[in-house]
């Protein structure tokens, strides 16, 4: 009986510590740039927090294509801070209108996440000599 009672335990303490997980809470998860001008930077920071009870391990950032460059925090967020993902849109050779996305993976409960940008790039009036 002493060793049921054991294996209860260690049961029970092993099930509750693998249910322990980071939640990803966004302020936003897409955001409109609006208009912008060919050849112009535009930046947008997607703010979230970590409402889990376990820490979030970024694992990666990807953007749809080469011209969106993201930043994230390469450290550990854990439960109750919050953290930044920093998206670059390159507008240049771009004009028309925009639908980008960044995905995140992580270990948290949500081990995939996408994030939006759209946008509408005005052609540039230059005209090259």
């Amino acid at each position: 009986m002493k060793h049921l009672f054991s294996f209860l335990f260690l049961f029970i303490a092993a099930t509750t510590i693998s249910l322990a997980q980071g939640v990803f809470s966004f302020e936003e998860l897409e955001h409109n740039f609006g208009d912008i001008k060919e050849g112009e930077l535009a930046e947008h920071v997607f703010a979230f927090e970590n409402t889990g009870d376990a820490p979030i391990v970024i694992e990666n950032v990807r953007a749809s294509c080469g011209c969106t460059t993201p930043q994230w925090p390469k450290e550990p967020i854990m439960p109750g801070e919050s953290a930044e993902i920093k998206a670059v849109f390159n507008s240049k050779g771009r004009p028309g209108n925009v639908y980008k996305t960044i995905t995140i993976t992580s270990n948290a409960s949500e081990t995939t996440k996408t994030l939006k940008l759209r946008g509408q790039v005005i052609k540039s009036d230059s005209t090259p000599e």
